[in-house]
């Protein structure tokens, strides 16, 4: 078994690997750590570029585009290693970032998780959007970063560098214990892509594990490389994702009510997105909701697993707040300003 695995999940992203790849060699592959490039059926001649430049680097290629959710499942079910890192392959990694990540782990058996602090590769004084300083959600499931709510990015002036404990890791780069990954089931293929790490976060606090931001550890993230920020089919699964991952890890004893409220939300942001024009986004949103209902049957079947994992909740890591109320109403655009005390 090696100790350590970086698996870098492609497709289609010969570009990012030839700006990047070469940073996550020179300052990941020692010390017993294995580089996977898991390649998700590209078609732009990645697995080859790679197969010709980087012969230290283990290629893993998928048939097809399994989505980021699957990707993973699969690559890592060929993958024998006490920790796997994920990274996302338009990253630039920095001397030294691996070793605080593998440091957490080993020094907090109970820690299932961690991440770096993900600062921005475009504004590199600035956090990036994907992760920030650790992720958290509120009450009625939106995802928030220490550095990042809704779309308000803070420059990094050291407000974060203390580790701490946060409700979910992000996907562009995690550090994961293997046997967390493999007790709690990996990543849901149902979400193909976006907020699958925050489900698969959720099940281990339910199962007793911890969650870590280490700031001793940054790297750079591009962001928006496999599917753009403004992309329609993102906002599509940001939103049907979102019922995913209430219908499945929502306590019984307020879960109706949050479903309820959720819906009623996701109907209002519809209706802003028509006063603006933007017809495409009204159709991810209803297209998000029919594909719930779709796969209703299947996520029921899936809570009811989620059930047998524990009981456990994260105290204080889930807001009980509503971050579009607080945001758009009352102009608190910072988690510093969302989580102060009167």
């Amino acid at each position: 078994m090696t100790k350590t695995a970086v698996i870098i999940l492609n497709w289609n992203g010969l570009e990012f690997l030839k700006k990047f790849l070469p940073s996550v060699v020179k300052y990941s592959l020692n010390n017993g750590t294995e580089i996977c490039i898991a390649d998700n059926g590209s078609t732009d001649g990645s697995a080859e570029w790679i197969n010709l430049n980087f012969r230290d680097v283990r290629l893993i290629r998928l048939e097809k585009n399994f989505g980021f959710s699957d990707g993973y499942n699969r690559a890592i079910e060929q993958i024998d290693a006490q920790y796997y890192i994920l990274l996302n392959s338009d990253i630039e990694v920095t001397p030294g970032w691996l070793e605080p990540l593998i440091s957490c782990l080993d020094d907090n058996p109970d820690v299932a998780s961690c991440q770096p602090k993900i600062l921005s590769y475009n504004r590199k004084d600035h956090f990036e959007y994907a992760g920030a300083a650790g992720g958290f959600i509120d009450k009625y499931g939106y995802p928030l970063c220490r550095g990042r709510v809704i779309t308000e990015l803070e420059k990094d002036n050291g407000q974060y560098d203390t580790p701490a404990d946060i409700f979910w890791s992000t996907g562009a780069c995690m550090a994961v214990r293997s046997d967390a990954w493999k007790k709690c089931g990996g990543f849901d293929p149902e979400f193909f892509a976006h907020m699958e790490e925050i489900d698969l976060c959720w099940r281990f606090h339910r199962t007793g594990y911890r969650v870590r931001f280490v700031p001793g550890s940054v790297v750079y993230h591009v962001g928006g490389g496999a599917l753009p920020y403004n992309s329609p089919f993102k906002t599509f699964l940001n939103f049907r994702n979102s019922l995913f991952l209430l219908y499945k890890n929502l306590p019984e004893k307020y879960f109706r009510r949050k479903m309820l409220i959720r819906m009623i939300l996701d109907g209002i942001a519809a209706v802003f997105f028509l006063s603006k024009g933007q017809f495409r986004s009204v159709a991810s949103v209803w297209n998000a909701h029919m594909g719930f209902y779709k796969r209703l049957k299947k996520v029921k079947a899936e809570r009811e697993i989620v059930k047998t994992l524990g009981c456990n909740e994260p105290e204080g890591l889930i807001l009980n707040k509503c971050i579009v109320f607080e945001f758009y109403l009352r102009g608190r655009r910072t988690f510093q300003s969302l989580t102060k005390k009167p």
